[in-house]
């Protein structure tokens, strides 16, 4: 069973116990947190997609931290005029640990 969740503008796949790194969200280590925009719900009975997202859908996490990612390089150079820069960027995340998720019937 598996759970298709959107947050920080990315889109993820997720299971019970899974570890996923996701774009920034406030809140500190140990709170539990409600993914509430979910695209597509896999069960034993099959797979329910939604239109964006399903009603009544919700994927529980806990967040476990949040840091920075590993550095990565940005290099810019224009050929034959002495010109080139290098910067360096880490990007923000937040470690979540899906608990579970549960889709209740809609009426």
């Amino acid at each position: 069973m598996y759970a298709i969740v959107q947050t920080g503008g990315k889109q993820y796949k997720v299971q019970t116990g899974d570890q996923v790194k996701v774009e920034k969200l406030t809140g500190e280590p140990g709170t539990a947190i409600e993914l509430d925009r979910v695209l597509a719900v896999s069960t034993t009975e099959g797979i329910n997609v939604g239109r964006p997202f399903i009603e009544n859908a919700k994927v529980k996490a806990i967040i476990v931290r949040t840091a920075r990612d590993r550095k990565i390089v940005v290099f810019k150079k224009k050929r034959r005029k002495g010109y080139h820069k290098k910067q360096g960027h880490r990007q923000w995340y937040t470690l979540l640990k899906i608990e579970g998720f549960e889709v209740s019937p809609t009426a």
